[in-house]
């Protein structure tokens, strides 16, 4: 067994979750520059093998295996079947409003989006897409939201700063907000 082999069992095993260079060093019992020459061995196998559909992605400081880009089209179409919809509009909503504007309480997401947003609060909370990060230091010590590490991984981006830049009128106004590439899934299935 190599350690290429090894590293690829990893990752298929570890799925969304991903593990660090740190963390693959230690388990694979070698130098995290060994670790980064299997990662790109194996990200160059999986680039040159046209049969396959793998290759290997790094967000939030982890890296995973995920599927090339090219299958997008495909990947989204099956996302978009009834059973596989996870987000509603307002949840997207929501957390599009959190991404840009965090940390923010509940009450200052309702006032944006002129209604109560706390079941959809929760629902996000519930796939780990938003967290409680601290208090507000105001009368009633209100619960302050932002996004999480998983959140990152969701939308396939490392940190904040690489969300796509918006106005605020565009945020009042979510079906103009493109982080989720809505636009593109509505348009292509027109």
């Amino acid at each position: 067994m190599t350690k290429t082999a090894e590293l690829e069992a990893l990752f298929f095993v570890t799925g969304e979750e991903g593990l660090t260079l740190r963390e693959l060093s230690g388990l694979l019992t070698i130098t995290p520059s060994a670790v980064s020459q299997q990662i790109e061995k194996l990200s160059d196998n999986y680039r040159n093998n046209k049969d396959s559909a793998l290759t290997i992605i790094e967000t939030a400081g982890k890296y995973r295996l995920a599927t090339k880009a090219t299958f997008n089209d495909l990947l989204q179409h099956y996302a978009k079947t009834p059973m596989n919809q996870s987000l509603s509009k307002a949840a997207l909503e929501v957390l599009a409003i959190i991404a840009y504007k965090q940390p923010l309480t509940r009450l200052e997401v309702d006032k944006i989006r002129g209604v109560n947003s706390s079941g959809t609060m929760t629902t996000l909370q519930a796939f780990e897409l938003i967290e409680v990060v601290g208090k507000k230091e105001v009368i009633g010590a209100p619960n302050l939201y932002a996004t999480t590490a998983h959140f990152l991984d969701y939308i396939g981006i490392n940190n904040l700063i690489e969300l796509p830049e918006i106005n605020e009128e565009a945020l009042m106004n979510i079906d103009e907000v493109d982080i989720f590439n809505e636009k593109e899934l509505n348009h292509e299935n027109q």
